[in-house]
């Protein structure tokens, strides 16, 4: 909780610390695993700021992800922080990509105990590479590390980039690009 009253510091509320209670600093729910039923068989559940208001200006975050076997977490980037993961249970396939003009593929498979890390900014991945469920946890040196998953800022962006600009992005038709908007 910041010293001021009614101020926001990075978009949060600061809450007068006379007010501060125990609440204001802890989250229950991590022992709980995700509902993975969805087309990309993963869940996260989060611990930033929006959860935890005391952690606001403190730098860090955290999540839980669980995954259905062969379920992935789709290629995002986190653009105010780098990522630590570590396995908790299961086996996982984790990768990064560097910066142009090398776009260099990072990546190794992760088992049960090993922990990875996925610098600030650049594109990552998970993909369980088990037939049982996995269970993941990420700290994150942000209290609000922001997430961009790819497909979704490029394809489900409001108002659409246009089909021009994308089909030659890709080298594709029109029509294929189309088609992966009405996805989204």
């Amino acid at each position: 909780a910041c010293p001021l009253i009614a101020v926001k510091l990075n978009g949060f509320a600061c809450k007068n610390p006379a007010w501060v209670q125990a609440n204001d600093f802890s989250f229950s729910g991590l022992h709980n695993p995700g509902n993975t039923g969805n087309p990309f068989g993963s869940a996260i559940t989060p611990v930033t700021v929006a959860q935890i208001p005391g952690l606001n200006t403190l730098g860090i975050s955290m999540v839980r992800i669980d995954y259905a076997p062969w379920g992935i977490v789709a290629p995002h980037y986190h653009p105010r922080a780098t990522e630590i993961i570590t396995v908790i249970e299961g086996s996982l396939e984790v990768g990064f990509v560097t910066s142009n003009p090398d776009n260099r593929l990072i990546s190794k498979t992760l088992q049960k105990g090993d922990v990875f890390v996925f610098p600030v900014g650049l594109l990552h991945f998970q993909r369980n590479v088990g037939h049982m469920n996995a269970v993941t946890i990420s700290a994150l040196s942000s209290q609000n590390p922001g997430v961009s998953t790819i497909a979704n800022v490029i394809f489900g962006s409001k108002p659409d980039i246009s089909t021009n600009i994308l089909a030659k992005a890709f080298q594709v038709d029109k029509n294929i690009v189309q088609q992966i908007q009405r996805k989204f």
